[in-house]
């Protein structure tokens, strides 16, 4: 969803700006990138990417350009796929249907799209298994936190207190036969800001599939991953938000000639010069939350933009939580509620669902240390670098 700036969840995915992440030694020698809006091939990878600003961040779909010669059409009717979803569920425009049940579902049913009926269906029952640390109907918890308008502030404890009452998917009621949408409490308020960008990628992947493109990797902003298929090739490639002021990430191509599929790198989300672990992905998504920038101080403690829904305070378990998961719904909002759940939540998550995975990166006793925490991992599907 559109927001005043740059989204921060992307932070913990590995990277550098767009004029040196190409740098990097593991990678090889620089390669110029397509700018946003633009189709181009990669030099010396027969790499088709095709790109468009969206929801805040960089939407980016790569394919074999060899394999797929006539894969741009279908590449940019899944853009423009996204750029209609954007319009649906943002809660910076009000002219979107998700502000729309917002302003109305307090006093009477509102009859929303089937697709979004689904989704907010699926929202509420991930809420339930997480116990409540994914929750869609917090969104006065980050305006009151001032993270709203990414202008942290410290709320009282009475507006904190009244911000968490309004929430709760137990107020959210649902009705599959009208496919109608009813707030049973004044002042809830939707925002689907840790599930909508994954949701967008999975109907972006629909249609590359429908439209004959079985293997491409797609991004939205770097902290959500779809990753189709594969490629067995000599080259590997990496991808970088070219936005002003975008916080660094990569991703990468990785040969393999037992499993091909696509690589995505972890940085350090303190030392982004570092790079953690790497993720070989094949018919997943991976979905990262963090941090890392988008904070305040107040009487020397720090405060985070994830909210513990349950609490109202911002969670401070982890440094960083990334999922891997079937689709990329799933990974957008598990990584949110594993971020606030923390290690132990998280595992018990996982050992009910293993078709989910995490790496959740704690602290450790020397400043600036930190310490892997793979859940679920296989050893051949990540290493640590």
């Amino acid at each position: 969803m559109s927001e005043p700036t740059k989204t921060t969840r992307r932070d913990f995915l590995s990277g550098k700006s767009a004029d040196e992440a190409l740098g990097d030694a593991l990678i090889g020698p620089p390669t110029p990138l397509p700018p946003p809006g633009v189709v181009g091939v990669q030099a010396g990878s027969h790499l088709l990417s095709v790109s468009r600003e969206a929801m805040a961040c960089l939407f980016e779909i790569v394919v074999d350009a060899a394999t797929y010669r006539d894969a741009t059409d279908v590449a940019v009717a899944a853009l423009d796929l996204v750029e209609q979803l954007e319009g649906q569920l943002t809660v910076y425009r009000d002219t979107s249907e998700v502000m729309l049940i917002n302003r109305r579902a307090a006093n009477a049913p509102v009859e929303v799209e089937s697709g979004l009926f689904q989704l907010l269906t699926r929202a509420v029952a991930l809420s339930e298994a997480t116990g409540g640390a994914f929750d869609i109907t917090a969104g006065q918890l980050s305006k009151v936190w001032g993270f709203f308008r990414r202008q942290g502030k410290m709320p009282s404890a009475i507006d904190v207190a009244q911000a968490l009452a309004t929430g709760g998917s137990r107020h959210l009621q649902l009705d599959a036969a009208t496919s109608s949408v009813r707030f049973l409490q004044p002042g809830l308020e939707l925002n689907l800001g840790a599930i909508g960008k994954g949701y967008a990628l999975d109907r972006a992947a629909d249609v590359l599939v429908a439209g004959g493109v079985n293997d491409f990797l797609i991004h939205g902003g770097n902290s959500s991953v779809m990753a189709r298929g594969g490629r067995i090739s000599d080259c590997r490639f990496q991808i970088s938000d070219l936005s002003k002021g975008a916080p660094q990430s990569e991703i990468c191509h990785l040969k393999s000639e037992i499993s091909p599929g696509w690589s995505v790198a972890l940085r350090h989300p303190l030392k982004p010069d570092v790079r953690l672990a790497e993720f070989l992905l094949r018919d997943q998504a991976l979905g990262t939350s963090g941090s890392g920038t988008q904070f305040f101080h107040y009487q020397g403690k720090r405060y985070g933009h994830i909210i513990d829904p349950r609490s109202g305070w911002p969670a401070e378990q982890v440094l960083s939580a990334t999922v891997i998961a079937p689709t990329a719904e799933q990974a957008d909002a598990l990584s949110t509620a594993f971020y606030v759940l923390g290690l132990e939540g998280a595992e018990r998550y996982c050992q009910k669902h293993p078709e989910i995975s995490a790496l959740l990166l704690k602290p450790s006793g020397s400043s600036g240390q930190i310490e892997l925490f793979p859940v679920n991992l296989a050893e051949d599907r990540w290493r640590r670098l």
